[in-house]
């Protein structure tokens, strides 16, 4: 069946006037509509993260209803996160995974780590801390070879992120699935909502050449 926008940015993306994921996120206008990312990130990756039965009592009687949240990333720089409720699994899953489509962001990357130095985009570029709930999350740029040194959960969201080398720390009740997903969520949306002093980029390779280091004169 044949996609028909109903949204402006969904008929820019149709039209072929929007043609990456980073120019709909930085157009400001909402993104509600889960094709548009099916269009720029057709190689999107989903994982379920956790799959729950809840039940509910009603004047009609108990109610049970399946919550599931699941993750969605290209390993390379964009990650979103889902959560939906419906009387079958399969149901519950696809509609958590467009929720996690109309959540994505764009994740900075970078070797924060003073241990490497490599200028590769495999960590973190800084240290950032995310919350939800009691759970306090704090990842650490790693150098390479380290791997994701965090929990099964964490995990599942950094790679994929595209993230391949971090140190991972946490606090609070972290047995509660959902809010240490959405912790490590949030560490990571602080890649993108903090500004970096341009003096202060690692080296740029390309090629194995280094171009320039913008904090040497």
């Amino acid at each position: 069946m044949e996609w028909e926008p109903k949204t402006k940015l969904g008929r820019l993306v149709y039209e072929g006037k929007i043609t990456s994921m980073s120019q709909a996120l930085r157009s400001n206008l909402p993104l509600r509509e889960p094709e548009i990312v099916d269009v720029l990130l057709p190689e999107l990756k989903e994982e379920v993260i956790d799959v729950r039965m809840v039940q509910r009592m009603t004047d009609s009687g108990r109610r049970t209803k399946f919550s599931v949240m699941v993750a969605v990333g290209n390993e390379d720089g964009y990650v979103g996160i889902g959560k939906a409720k419906a009387k079958e699994v399969g149901a519950a899953i696809r509609k958590a995974i467009e929720v996690a489509k109309l959540n994505i962001i764009e994740i900075k990357r970078g070797c924060g780590s003073w241990e490497c130095g490599c200028g590769m985009p495999h960590s973190l570029p800084f240290k950032v801390t995310g919350k939800c709930g009691s759970v306090r999350v704090t990842l650490k740029p790693a150098p390479k070879g380290v791997g994701l040194a965090v929990g099964d959960v964490a995990k599942i969201i950094l790679r994929l992120a595209g993230v391949k080398d971090a140190w991972g720390f946490t606090q609070g009740h972290t047995k509660t699935t959902v809010n240490y997903a959405m912790a490590t969520f949030d560490a990571l949306r602080q890649t993108a909502i903090m500004r970096i002093n341009p003096r202060l980029i690692m080296p740029i390779y390309k090629g194995g050449v280094e171009v320039v280091r913008s904090d040497q004169s």
